[in-house]
């Protein structure tokens, strides 16, 4: 017997949800021609998009994609998925030289305890605080309208990166507020700094409030340009990319840092911050950091500390005699 996961998710999300969204939320039915109006200015009428057979997939599973509950599990499983080859690169591949060498602060181990600790915290915030809004936006939320056509290319690329650049200035300021002011440094942000030394887990080792803060700002960020759903999921996956690549404690050859030529920060300019947290208050980009004079030069891989590090320090020192 054959079996379809989408169909049995489906099912599972259709419980007696239709019958709640028709009668106590709804006044009209749900139609799905509402996307292609809703959506016009991402998915003008007219011509076969380069994206359309990845949004085809959709086909036969529109009550799956549609659900509100969708990106949530999107998210949740893709952000596990993603963390655990790294894990096993920290908890079993502290022999491989191959896999070593590109570690950032080689003197922190990971250990079974670690990844414990930050689990623990992870697996409480998504039961305590994760779930309920999920459940929440089950309930409330309106299903996804599924326009026929995919975005253009055009449209999918620049939403992304207008919210990436949105969010990144929020969090800049978020972030920034949070290490300058005692009290919510202390209460807040201080235990996402438990660890000097970040690894996979710690990208959401963080207090509740700063969960909720940050799960909003992502959200919403697509709010402004009408995204197609497409393009926000799209979002949400780089978003999580990202950010765990930001705390994977390796500076790889291959990672965003270097295929971006030095525009997103990557994990060695993150783990910079918690080397030194008062710097890099940025979470993907550069730019505002040289603006506001919060950049700091980064290690590479096996601790290494290039020249313009160390001239760095030695100006940090400098003014700290003259003061």
């Amino acid at each position: 017997m054959s079996f379809d996961i989408f169909d049995f998710v489906r099912d599972v999300l259709n419980i007696n949800i239709s019958a709640i969204s028709e009668k106590a939320l709804y006044k009209t039915s749900y139609e799905s021609s509402f996307g292609n109006i809703n959506i016009s200015r991402a998915v003008a009428p007219g011509g076969r998009r380069v994206l359309q057979g990845i949004w085809d997939i959709r086909l036969g599973r529109e009550e799956f994609f549609s659900s509100p509950l969708f990106p949530v599990i999107l998210s949740v499983t893709f952000y596990f998925s993603l963390c655990t080859p790294f894990m096993i690169f920290d908890l079993f591949g502290k022999n491989w030289k191959w896999i070593q060498k590109y570690k950032i602060q080689p003197d922190f181990e990971v250990t079974t305890a670690h990844c414990l600790d930050t689990l623990g915290l992870t697996f409480w915030n998504h039961v305590l605080f994760v779930l309920p809004a999920a459940c929440a936006q089950w309930v409330w939320t309106p299903p996804t309208p599924m326009p026929d056509l995919a975005p253009t290319v055009f449209d999918f690329v620049w939403h992304q990166m207008a919210a990436l650049l949105i969010f990144d200035f929020q969090y800049f300021v978020w972030h920034w507020t949070h290490h300058k002011i005692r009290f919510l440094y202390k209460h807040v942000h201080s235990i996402h700094h438990r660890y000097h030394a970040p690894f996979c887990w710690v990208t959401q080792y963080l207090h509740p409030w700063e969960l909720v803060t940050v799960g909003f700002l992502t959200t919403t960020n697509t709010w402004f340009f009408d995204c197609h759903p497409l393009t926000t999921w799209s979002y949400m996956i780089i978003s999580i990319i990202v950010s765990v690549e930001a705390h994977i404690g390796f500076d790889f050859p291959f990672t965003l840092n270097y295929l971006t030529y030095g525009f997103i920060g990557g994990a060695p300019k993150h783990d910079m911050h918690h080397y030194k947290p008062m710097t890099n208050f940025q979470p993907f980009f550069n730019h505002l950091d040289r603006i506001f004079d919060t950049f700091c030069p980064v290690m590479k891989a096996g601790g290494v500390k290039p020249q313009e590090l160390l001239d760095y320090e030695r100006k940090q020192r400098e003014t700290k005699k003259f003061r």
